[in-house]
């Protein structure tokens, strides 16, 4: 496999610029009809306006229904726009030869292959049936921003988590930037929660953040 660096830099060009998320009015009939009392409904709405999420219909986005790991890696290579395109391949390549528990024609098959080669560590014995962690999610997610923005490296004071304890500790470093990317915050008591399951809603809300994040540092902001 050969890497051409020139053009992964002006994907990643492109790719911020795309990831505009200015403020704008929706039709009546672009927004999610099943959001009315979820909070960062106008998120939602502006990652479906962008074309970044789909829902279950064009009107239903089903925010509470839990996330897999499959339905994870689509947030994040669909709302990344995380492509091949800047990645010459002798052969195109498999997701079962790297994934033995996906197969090639799933319909997500492509999201892990994009993500896999644009240089997100995803466990390769990965089960993309099995719902997905707020931890697991976290960082894939942050690794993927990171990737998609070419991020340097940004000097950090950990924030004080309540549970840090429950959290695996191969995730830390990214929960910990996704805290200071503002891609999560710690709920009324100083915690985390990396083992519940995270809803769709709240992939949603994690992934705009996360494009907002790039936004911010596109338009000239300097990670601290």
């Amino acid at each position: 496999m050969m890497i051409n660096k020139k053009a992964i830099a002006a994907l990643t060009a492109a790719t911020l610029l795309s990831l505009t998320l200015g403020a704008q009015s929706f039709a009546a009939d672009s927004s999610f009809k099943d959001i009315g009392n979820v909070t960062g409904k106008d998120k939602i709405n502006t990652l479906k306006q962008r074309g970044l999420i789909k829902g279950i219909s064009d009107t239903r986005f089903l925010p509470g229904g839990t996330v897999t790991t499959a339905q994870g890696m689509q947030f994040i290579s669909g709302g990344l726009q995380l492509s091949l395109a800047a990645i010459d391949f002798n052969k195109a390549p498999k997701a079962s030869a790297i994934f033995p528990k996906i197969k090639d024609t799933a319909w997500y098959a492509e999201a892990f292959i994009n993500a896999h080669y644009n240089g997100v560590d995803i466990p390769t014995d990965i089960d993309p049936a099995k719902p997905i962690t707020k931890e697991l999610f976290t960082s894939l997610l942050v690794q993927a921003v990171e990737k998609a923005g070419n991020l340097p490296m940004i000097n950090l004071v950990p924030a004080d988590i309540a549970d840090a304890d429950a959290l695996n500790p191969s995730y830390q470093g990214s929960i910990q930037r996704s805290l200071k990317y503002k891609i999560n915050t710690l709920d009324a008591s100083g915690k985390f929660n990396p083992k519940s399951q995270i809803t769709r809603a709240e992939a949603a809300v994690m992934l705009f953040n996360a494009l907002d994040y790039l936004k911010s540092v596109s338009d000239g902001g300097t990670p601290q």
